[in-house]
């Protein structure tokens, strides 16, 4: 008998299972360094026992003022860091999806400038009598509400005999877009100091008011979302043929085209809501994922995913961290890095043979 041959991997398939692996490992290393670095030293072996200790089981020792500072500061902020940059990337994976354009991002639909006008309305206003009893869940619940108002109008405005127009919808985005960007001026224009600093800081986003209840709400969306996505990928790997040819081949396109924007509004509004505009993250991070593992969504969408919230993680680590004491605001941070990588991938794509 002849000796067996080992099969061979595809190398498609090693690619991918690389990518995976390596954007696996820079969640790893942006949880331990966001939750270990700062003015309290946290060490890794540290890190651990405190987590162990949480679930009763003793992997080392530490103090009480390295707990308190992890479990009540770091942790909540790192995870939903985590938990945000994953939804932002996929709410670009499913745009630029929807839109078959690479340069599609969650903006067009309204959702974050819907988002930030609710805020600002809350901000510099005082909060709806129907949200008084929220206290301080009034920014972040008007913000979401805001939001996905903002994305059902356009929706509306896309439809015609029963269908949602691609073209019509991007147009009407830009016009929502423009107008919510007006009001949102008007109200800074008439606001106050006070009011004022709040709503610029918002408006540059920031993971410093994260919370327990916060953190649980983003995660499960994320997660909810990136399972959603990615039983959407068959259907919006087809579309890349054009509507007509993923009509023919089976994919019904109407409820795909709603149900994807659907699920972007809704991460991106959740997290415009607990940590502010934070922008680029969701056009670049799947330009990324396409770069590593092509254009099939099935991989796409949790490498995107994995390599948001990572990436996003780190970015936070740096705007605490470069001038501390202050902090840098966190969508100020992400533009100056997105922006110049997203111009070096356009100029990557238009010379490459």
């Amino acid at each position: 008998m002849s000796p067996s041959i080992p099969a061979r991997v595809p190398p498609r398939r090693l690619r991918r299972n690389l990518a995976l692996g390596g954007a696996t490992a820079l969640c790893g290393v942006a949880f331990t360094a966001g939750a270990g670095v700062g003015a309290l030293s946290i060490p890794p072996d540290t890190l651990l026992s405190i987590l162990g200790d949480t679930v009763g089981i003793e992997l080392g020792s530490h103090t009480a003022v390295q707990s308190s500072v992890l479990l009540a500061i770091r942790l909540p902020r790192v995870v939903l860091g985590l938990a945000v940059g994953a939804a932002l990337a996929v709410s670009g994976t499913l745009v630029q999806g929807v839109f078959r354009n690479p340069l599609a991002s969650p903006g067009l639909i309204g959702v974050s400038s819907g988002a930030a006008l609710a805020a600002a309305t809350v901000l510099v206003l005082g909060a709806p009598t129907a949200l008084d009893w929220t206290g301080a869940l009034a920014l972040p619940l008007s913000a979401f509400a805001g939001g996905l108002i903002v994305t059902g109008l356009v929706m509306q405005l896309a439809r015609r005999d029963g269908s949602t127009d691609v073209t019509t919808l991007l147009l009407a985005g830009i016009a929502i877009n423009a107008l919510a960007g007006a009001a949102t001026g008007l109200l800074i224009f008439v606001a106050d100091d006070a009011s004022l600093r709040s709503l610029t800081f918002w408006t540059l986003g920031s993971l410093s008011g994260a919370t327990w209840p916060g953190v649980v709400v983003m995660a499960t969306l994320a997660g909810a979302g990136t399972v959603i996505a990615r039983l959407l990928a068959p259907a919006l790997d087809l579309l890349l043929l054009g509507e007509g040819e993923a009509l023919h081949l089976g994919v019904h396109v109407e409820r795909t085209k709603r149900l994807a924007v659907g699920v972007s509004a809704l991460l991106v509004g959740t997290a415009v809501a607990l940590s502010g505009v934070v922008g680029f993250v969701g056009l670049v991070v799947p330009h990324i994922g396409r770069m590593l593992v092509g254009p099939g969504h099935r991989a796409l969408v949790p490498l995107s995913a994995l390599l948001g919230a990572g990436l996003l993680t780190l970015a936070d680590l740096a705007s605490r961290t470069l001038v501390t004491p202050a902090e840098l605001p966190l969508g100020v941070l992400t533009t100056l890095l997105g922006a110049p990588m997203f111009i070096t991938l356009l100029v990557r794509a238009r010379t490459r043979p």
